[in-house]
């Protein structure tokens, strides 16, 4: 953590005009890095506010000396629905409106933005809005390809951004005493993780259409190359096509094993795995329905991934959860709370979370799944910010939880296991599974650093 006086000396040097490039941009921004005192007031923009973003754009309009001065969204039909959605919180000036995010990052009187776009926009933005000198809270999925997550870390590092993934049980206090526990032994040495997530998906068919009046599809499409528009793809389930989403991977599965690789304590895996397919409908999905991915690590740990979309039957009474093995026991967890019990299954220990509902993940709400992390995790990307330090959950530790998933997703592309370099995640000798560590953009868009 840097001494304030160190970070102005640092920031003052740093603050030169940056151009984001490509001309798709259509403008040149120069980096804007404002000192905020620990009572000053910090001026959020929130950008994609259909569903997620409606639900954060009113928890951060909640936070002490946080205001959301713009709401910002292709369709423009979400935008008044936000408004008034902020407005009855305790915030009383009505946030500025904007269907540009391009206007907003010009916007100086914005000191952070927060994102709940398509996977396909968060990397890009997120690398746009630091060279506009914006602080970021990305949703997780950091980025649609690992290439993109690689180019954040370096973004969030030259420009000297708070980079914040929606991870929100890396700011939660009794998890977070649990995973201490981990570390610490109660359960021996940690060697397995199994995590899971479960859902009631239905099939997807997509049919030609004609844009919407209410859309600005080019402006969605973005960086991805342009492709037809097609009725029912927006506003959710663009999230099962390679073009614009990741898949359940990383649509739910990045919260699970984000916790499973923090309770591990490890970084990058050795060799990744993953077997499944779109099983329960012959439709248009092009990610799986069902799907398993093992990861083994450095030091014989290993961790397993599994995910039915489409049949909505529980594990161990929970939609989504984590279980940690050791040598003296197991540690479950799903929210905010942790349940330990030895190697017969006795119940030896149980914490709930301190606050009501914060332990009860309901992993089938796209908008919200604890509305009590949530309000902690932007708690810590707000004092990130005045404090000048790395945030909960640091765009670097984000990444790393989001590329073991990609991983697994290039494993089942491909059809095989794949060779990791356990010191930066790259696959290793595998052209065809190497074409996949980045993406074709749409010409002008380009991300840069």
């Amino acid at each position: 953590m840097e001494k304030r006086r160190a970070f102005i000396k640092k920031v003052a040097a740093g603050s030169v005009g940056v151009a984001l490039g490509g001309s798709a941009f259509g403008f040149s921004a120069k980096s804007y890095n404002r000192i905020i005192g620990a009572n000053e007031l910090i001026r959020v923009a929130t950008i994609g506010v259909n569903s997620r973003g409606n639900s954060m754009g009113r928890t951060f309009a909640g936070q002490k000396n946080a205001e959301v001065g713009t709401v910002c969204d292709v369709d423009e039909r979400a935008i008044p629905k936000a408004i008034q959605s902020i407005l009855k919180t305790k915030q009383t000036q009505t946030p500025k409106s904007e269907r540009d995010l391009r206007r907003v990052l010009e916007d100086k009187s914005i000191d952070a933005i927060y994102t709940a776009t398509p996977d396909h926009w968060h990397a890009p933005l997120t690398i746009m809005g630091c060279q506009a000198g914006k602080h970021v809270y990305v949703e997780k999925p950091l980025c649609h390809n690992p290439r993109e997550g690689e180019l954040a870390i370096a973004a969030a590092r030259k420009y000297n951004r708070v980079v914040q993934m929606g991870a929100q049980r890396r700011s939660a206090p009794v998890l977070t005493q649990g995973i201490e526990q981990l570390h610490k032994g109660i359960i021996g040495r940690v060697y397995m993780a199994k995590t899971w997530y479960t859902n009631k998906r239905k099939a997807t068919v997509l049919k030609p259409g004609t844009v919407p009046s209410w859309l600005d599809y080019e402006l969605w499409q973005g960086p991805a190359p342009r492709m037809p528009y097609k009725e029912g793809l927006i506003h959710y389930d663009w999230h099962w096509f390679w073009h614009w989403g990741t898949g359940e991977a990383l649509n739910n599965g990045t919260h699970e094993v984000d916790v499973a690789r923090w309770g591990l304590n490890v970084d990058y895996p050795i060799r990744v795995s993953s077997i499944g397919g779109r099983y329960e409908f012959k439709d248009d999905w092009q990610t799986p329905d069902t799907q398993v991915i093992v990861m083994d690590f450095p030091n014989r740990i290993s961790l397993m991934w599994e995910s039915r979309s489409s049949n909505g039957r529980k594990i161990e009474g929970q939609d989504r959860g984590i279980i940690f093995y050791g040598e003296n026991g197991s540690l479950d967890t799903g929210g905010d709370s942790y349940t330990v019990y030895d190697l017969d299954g006795k119940l030896v220990k149980e914490v709930k979370s301190v606050a009501d509902g914060d332990d009860d993940i309901q992993g089938r709400n796209t908008a919200s799944p604890s509305l009590g992390m949530d309000n902690l995790h932007a708690m810590d990307f707000l004092d990130a910010i005045r404090n000048n330090r790395r945030p909960n959950c640091d765009v670097e530790l984000g990444y790393k939880s989001v590329l073991a998933m990609q991983l697994g997703n290039i494993a089942w592309r491909v059809g095989r296991t794949l060779q990791i370099d356990p010191k930066n995640g790259h696959i290793i000798g595998d052209k065809e599974a190497q074409q996949l560590w980045g993406r074709d953009y749409e010409k002008g868009w380009e991300p840069k650093v």
